[in-house]
């Protein structure tokens, strides 16, 4: 993606095809972070914060779903062998696996290596809710009135898209995937950020999405997912063993492990994990 910055500003925002890109501007050392969108809110603060400690170091954020991401970091490698991305946070395990050469063959099929061996690690921890519209015109109240008639349309993730493949485990689980699909009552977003918008404007009648995005929204919950229908929801981070910045990148892993980042974290909904 090309970026235009002025050096007169502190941060812009950019939205093209789907994909935001948030800069804290410098005249030093870029350093680009990949991250699941859910994360778009909390990083772009600590962003703002590491660039007041570290003066000398922009971060660059490009924020997008984590499938499309990890297909950008796999085919944007320079002939030299260096990607544009210096570290990695993805919505979900499977992303980050598909890039790391330890992981389970049957998820990294095709044996790609791009995770820095040390630097991998779990940091955060979210939940998949069901969320309405304001007023909430369906009187949808839990998870399996999904299968009734209260729903006319209601909004997922594509099944590539973590949150997307999160919900399609739900109601799989819950025996009404197929009537839903059938009965053509389902929409999908190419990442969490367009689902969010979907129950915002209210154009259907519930959506499945993060915790964490439906607090950033103001949206109204209904119900939360549990062990029983859909697997934890983890976000792992790692240092790119393609990365030109490696002790840049690690550093700012390290930063975002400080208890002021916890609580930036922990407000919008998400679970610290200590390792």
């Amino acid at each position: 993606m090309k970026r235009t910055m002025c050096a007169t500003m502190l941060t812009a925002v950019l939205i093209s095809a789907g994909m935001t890109t948030s800069v804290f501007a410098g005249e030093t050392t870029e350093l680009h972070v990949y991250a699941a969108a859910s994360m778009t809110e909390t990083l772009t603060e600590i962003g703002s914060m590491y660039q007041e400690e570290n003066p000398d170091i922009k971060v660059i954020f490009t924020f997008d779903s984590s499938g499309t991401l990890k297909t950008q970091i796999q085919e944007e490698v320079s002939p030299e062998g260096i990607t544009e991305c210096d570290l990695f946070i993805s919505a979900a395990l499977k992303q980050m696996n598909q890039l790391d050469i330890t992981a389970d063959p049957e998820t990294n099929e095709e044996g790609l290596d791009f995770v820095l061996e040390g630097s991998r690690k779990n940091i955060l921890e979210n939940k998949v809710v069901l969320s309405v519209p304001e007023d909430n015109p369906a009187g949808i109240e839990s998870f399996e009135d999904l299968g009734t008639d209260k729903l006319a349309l209601l909004a997922l993730g594509n099944e590539d898209v973590p949150v997307g493949a999160y919900s399609i485990e739900i109601l799989e689980n819950l025996g009404i995937l197929e009537d839903l699909e059938s009965g053509k009552k389902i929409t999908y977003g190419s990442n969490v950020k367009e689902v969010t918008t979907q129950v915002s404007e209210g154009t259907v009648d519930a959506g499945i999405i993060y915790a964490t995005d439906a607090f950033s929204a103001a949206l109204t919950v209904v119900a939360e997912a549990d062990a029983t229908l859909c697997r934890q929801v983890i976000y792992p981070a790692a240092v790119l063993k393609t990365s030109a910045k490696q002790e840049e990148a690690q550093a700012f892993l390290d930063f975002l492990g400080r208890e002021e980042c916890g609580k930036i974290f922990e407000n919008v909904g998400f679970t610290v994990l200590e390792e």
